[in-house]
């Protein structure tokens, strides 16, 4: 079974991964997730300010955290 990619990208951004989740960027379609994950790894390697850099990064986990929700669980039918 794939690992969604919500998973991945909540894994390589509590672990910081940020090569992996670069990959990930580019290889997603869901392009609203492709978006936060550029926007905040663009405030990590350029912003000066911590308060930006803390802000995108919560708004990528919000938005996993919502995306997460609204994913069908899939069952394992025996």
């Amino acid at each position: 079974m794939d690992i969604p990619d919500y998973d991945r990208a909540l894994y390589y951004t509590l672990w910081g991964q940020w090569d992996d989740l670069l990959v990930l960027m580019v290889r997603t379609k869901d392009d609203l997730l492709s978006k936060k994950i550029q926007l905040f790894l663009n405030a990590y390697h350029y912003s000066l300010d911590e308060r930006t850099i803390i802000h995108s990064h919560d708004q990528l986990l919000y938005y996993l955290e919502h995306a997460m929700n609204q994913q069908p669980q899939p069952i394992m039918k025996i």
